[in-house]
């Protein structure tokens, strides 16, 4: 017999054949096959295929193929990360990631957002961090090397950047159409090698007018989530089951629970009390002031809440310049979802639609004014209250198919030193 597969589902369907049809028949052959498909005697499966014909469409020599039959390490796999959709763990990946944003989409659209498409090329970096890809043509980078002055203008006549966010834009969009989101790619410069960043990654953003407190936007976000997690245990229930046998006995267990359960929420300030009284010996400082870090965020949520939670109202220093002040004049109406495993899932907060605060908010940050004139005169003309939030798409999957490194929930992974495929 031989096992088929074509990715989409989990379970192979079984070829029954005469064991002199099996010639030129390897582990990773592309076949066709015309046969009766009938009930199974075995115990594995519920149906099975005889077959009448089987035409060979594509050889796989065993000698050179990279993924023998049997059970490979993640790290082997994405070094062939040209051939891993083939695996069990990554098609896995693969159908879950789309029942997310299926998730997500089916979300949306029942609470009458509307989705649209955010640029790539921005003349802005939203967070300020400075952490973006410049883009230029390579007609202007060729015309560098023999000149002081390139022989004319980039192609944009102005510095051009991978969008690290589509924030500001959707933001720009909600002015007309009140409740927006979009799934976009984004880009960041980091030096970073953990297994949690990519250099090209994706994230769910949403921006909603007319909200005025942070409680109606954290609700939405955890809607959103849970509509992603609901979504994935209706259609692929088959590959979290993988997931919970091979690499986390507790899984499906715990995505169950998250459904069930009302994220808590705590402030910025109790997360400090909380870490502080834990008795835990972090390897970074634990003070009011300072951000939290990864150890700190999945003790969080890991440890203390043994569920995702929501962290609120943090100090205004450790913001973005867009985030609206609270009444203390301390912090700023923002939210990080952590999650366990994982750390920071999802970030997001009221945004300022004051014009001469978020004026003087773009100077106190060092933003470029000229830049930001646009975002500004959203403030100026008709402003009103309106928050939104980010998901990162890749950590959400790394979550919910409890995967260690979120190399492995993206078919070519981009990070720093390494852009193969």
């Amino acid at each position: 017999f031989i096992e088929l597969n074509d990715g989409s589902q989990f379970d192979n369907l079984q070829l029954i054949l005469e064991s002199d049809k099996l010639e030129n028949v390897n582990t990773g052959t592309c076949l066709e096959v015309n046969g009766k498909l009938t009930e199974s005697p075995g115990k594995n499966q519920l149906k099975e295929v005889l077959i009448n014909n089987l035409k060979v469409l594509g050889n796989c020599p065993t000698e050179d193929y990279p993924l023998q039959k049997k059970r490979h390490t993640l790290e082997f796999v994405r070094a062939n990360a040209h051939l891993r959709a083939r695996t069990n763990t990554n098609s896995s990946v693969l159908r879950v990631r789309n029942a997310i944003l299926r998730g997500l989409d089916n979300y949306f659209i029942g609470e009458e957002f509307i989705q649209v498409h955010t640029p790539i090329i921005t003349s802005n970096d939203c967070e300020g961090g400075g952490e973006v890809f410049r883009v230029e043509s390579n007609e202007f980078l060729d015309s560098k090397p023999s000149t002081e002055k390139p022989k004319f203008q980039d192609y944009f006549n102005s510095p051009a950047y991978l969008s690290v966010s589509g924030q500001l834009h959707l933001e720009a969009v909600t002015s007309g159409m009140s409740r927006v989101y979009n799934i976009n790619p984004a880009f960041r410069a980091e030096k970073s090698m953990t297994s949690r960043h990519l250099a090209e990654f994706w994230m769910c953003e949403a921006e909603v007018a007319f909200i005025d407190n942070l409680d109606q936007l954290t609700k939405i976000c955890e809607e959103s989530v849970k509509g992603s997690i609901k979504n994935s245990l209706n259609l692929n229930h088959k590959d979290l089951e993988f997931f919970t046998k091979f690499y986390d006995n507790t899984l499906l267990e715990r995505l169950e629970e998250y459904i069930s359960i009302e994220f808590p929420r705590i402030t910025y300030t109790k997360a400090i009390e909380i870490l502080k009284a834990s008795g835990v010996k972090f390897e970074h400082p634990v003070e009011w002031g300072l951000s939290l870090q990864s150890e700190h965020e999945k003790y969080l949520a890991q440890e203390y809440c043994k569920s995702p939670v929501f962290v609120t109202d943090y100090p205004k220093e450790l913001k973005p310049f867009y985030m609206k002040l609270n009444p203390d004049g301390k912090t700023v109406a923002c939210f990080d979802l952590l999650v366990p495993h994982i750390g920071e899932l999802a970030g997001g907060s009221m945004r300022e639609d004051n014009y001469d605060i978020l004026l003087e908010n773009i100077k106190i940050h060092n933003m470029d004014l000229e830049s930001l004139k646009w975002y500004l005169d959203l403030r100026k003309f008709g402003s009103f209250p309106h928050g939104g939030y980010g998901i990162g798409l890749d950590r959400l999957v790394q979550f919910i198919t409890a995967m260690q490194s979120i190399r492995d929930v993206i078919p070519f992974p981009r990070y720093f030193n390494n852009c193969n495929y």
